[in-house]
């Protein structure tokens, strides 16, 4: 999806500050743009991210910020999502918005990928945040469960998750692996620009990562290990052995 102006294309260049918004959680790089004081959506674009994170991502970034002829300067904030979600994509994402903001000496703010699309899958289906189990890929044959306000925990292959009469389930990237309906939510709950907007809502509540004056890069949760790491205590978490 191209990146569009969801209202009006904006001023020109350097006509108002921005925040940028950056998700490689997924399968499917997501940028945005929202205006940096009321948090309206301004623009989104997603492409699908194969193995090519990096040649991908400041590319889409240029593309959204021209399609709402902004500069680079005009951007007050960025907002990231931290995962759940593979090393290497999230990596990427992570030290691209640490190095925009390093360079801009802007604030950067971490969200929870799996927080954000809980919250766009219960506007979806009209239900409260308590009520989604969304489900995520951890390497070929694990998944990851993701409820609003826990840590996600990982569902070893050949386990199905507690799904109680009144949960909603919702699925990403998970072909094959859930059922079509938690797929078809999952594809509406994690469209750039319900993405996109769920990550500025939750970021505008959420503390800019800094740490006495420094800028520091948000932790992110990670379900697939290079070697050399792995997840202890079945919860995604970076364990260095």
């Amino acid at each position: 999806m191209r990146a569009e102006p969801i209202t009006d294309p904006g001023p020109p260049i350097g006509g108002g500050a921005v925040t940028l918004v950056l998700d490689s959680a997924t399968s499917r790089l997501v940028v945005g743009l929202a205006d940096a004081t009321d948090g309206r959506l301004l623009a989104a674009e997603g492409e699908p991210s194969g193995y090519r994170h990096g040649q991908l991502l400041l590319p889409l970034v240029d593309r959204v910020l021209a399609a709402c002829r902004r500069a680079k300067t005009d951007i007050a904030g960025i907002v990231v999502g931290t995962g759940p979600g593979a090393f290497t994509g999230l990596r990427v994402g992570l030290a691209t918005a640490a190095g925009i903001a390093r360079a801009l000496g802007r604030t950067l703010v971490g969200v929870p990928t799996g927080e954000a699309i809980v919250a766009a899958a219960a506007e979806v289906a009209g239900c409260a945040p308590a009520a989604v189990l969304l489900l995520l890929p951890a390497g070929p044959k694990d998944r990851v469960v993701v409820r609003s306000g826990a840590r996600p925990v990982l569902l070893p292959a050949g386990h199905e998750p507690e799904v109680a009469p009144e949960t909603v389930l919702v699925a990403v990237d998970l072909p094959g692996r859930a059922p079509a309906e938690a797929l078809e939510l999952g594809l509406r709950a994690s469209t750039p620009e319900r993405l996109a907007a769920a990550l500025v809502r939750l970021g505008r509540a959420a503390p800019p990562a800094a740490t006495g004056g420094t800028l520091t890069v948000p932790e992110p949760e990670y379900v697939t290990l290079p070697r050399g790491l792995a997840a202890v205590d079945g919860q995604v978490r970076l364990v260095r052995v």
